[in-house]
């Protein structure tokens, strides 16, 4: 299949730190290619994926912008004017989109011919569950978990793929380090403040990897998790992708006390890759990464966490790599795209084939009436 993948313009693809749809989009652009299709990628920054063709639409990634309203729109027009280009020269069967605003470009694609499959990567909250449903039929969604796609039943959902990685690029550490590890944006719904409050009560010293780049994120920690910080604590700052192997190898957990509908929470894959076990709260897909006392431990109440963080020196840390090979591996990453593609096209060609039909039955009977 001829398939354009479009990425959004704020980190390279894969990201060299903060970056979780980049990371995602990374992988999928390489595990397409390796089972033979033709790949185009769309986005911005360096070329770090085996894609056959890699267009940047931005001279450089504008992570200063992100959450701007600027950038997501002008990356849809320029999105929109090479697509249009590409299909013209080269063909294209299929577009798929993980940005925000690219999926209003889908009734333009549909005029030539190509449906869009669009994949969810956030929440489907007050704002964007309307988006998606004034899409209608517009595009096809694809769920990153089961709890993404029951909070929405209604909307146009065409599957669902659970993230993945390569397990082979993160390393894997059956001794552990003695401390807790909170990695993520600072947001009152990630749960640092939770983090600390639970490490503290268990006795470990917590390290703090998080993303703190815009106002609201610098707001959240200076009031709410500063104020818990201790001289055990340790505020490492945003990791790069060296860094978060090397701190996600050692740590004793992953705390996870996510206060919100988690989409899917690609930091416990990494961790358990790394034969980390996750101590979480039990929100959105969770329950569907971590297996409860065997990867990790399912709390119910943030009391809870303490015991589950002493408690994580007895699950095996080779567990919670063969649980990620076998369920969050590229290749069952790739093969899930690859089946809702053709389902999609197959969809496709039957919608477009009554229309020909129609067309043709309704000249014959012009003709006979005609005559």
């Amino acid at each position: 299949m001829r398939i354009v993948l479009v990425a959004p313009p704020y980190f390279d693809i894969p990201p060299k730190g903060y970056g979780g749809t980049e990371a995602v989009v990374a992988d999928l652009a390489d595990a397409l290619t390796a089972r033979g299709h033709h790949v185009t990628l769309l986005g911005a920054g360096e070329r770090g994926t085996s894609a056959d063709r890699f267009i940047p639409l931005w001279e450089h990634a504008v992570p200063d912008r992100l959450g701007q309203p600027y950038p997501e729109v002008m990356h849809a027009v320029k999105v929109r004017r090479a697509i249009e280009k590409i299909a013209a020269t080269d063909g294209v069967d299929i577009v798929h989109d993980h940005t925000f605003a690219g999926p209003l470009n889908a009734p333009v694609y549909r005029s030539l011919g190509l449906p869009t499959v669009v994949t969810m990567h956030g929440p489907i909250d007050d704002d964007l569950y309307p988006y998606y449903r004034e899409l209608g039929n517009d595009v096809g969604l694809i769920a990153i978990s089961d709890r993404q796609r029951e909070l929405a039943p209604d909307l146009n959902w065409v599957g669902r793929v659970h993230n993945s990685l390569r397990i082979s690029d993160w390393p894997f550490r059956a001794g552990k380090g003695d401390y807790a590890l909170f990695l993520g944006r600072y947001a009152p719904y990630k749960g640092a403040h939770l983090a600390l409050e639970a490490a503290h009560a268990a006795g470990i010293p917590l390290v703090l990897a998080g993303k703190c780049d815009e106002p609201s994120e610098q707001a959240y920690f200076d009031e709410q998790v500063r104020p818990l910080l201790t001289e055990h604590d340790h505020v490492f700052g945003q990791a790069d992708a060296v860094s978060k192997r090397k701190l996600l190898a050692g740590a004793r957990c992953l705390l996870f006390p996510v206060l919100w509908e988690e989409p899917f929470g690609m930091v416990m894959i990494e961790a358990m890759a790394c034969g980390t076990p996750v101590v979480a709260l039990r929100g959105g897909a969770v329950p569907e990464v971590v297996v409860d006392c065997v990867t990790g431990f399912v709390c119910d109440r943030p009391e809870q966490l303490p015991d589950a963080i002493a408690r994580t020196p007895t699950l095996d840390p080779a567990a919670c790599r063969r649980h990620v090979a076998a369920h969050f591996g590229v290749g069952q990453f790739g093969s899930g795209y690859e089946r809702i593609y053709r389902q999609v096209l197959a969809a496709n060609d039957a919608a477009r084939a009554p229309i020909t039909l129609r067309r043709v039955v309704d000249s014959d009977a012009s003709e006979r009436a005609s005559a």
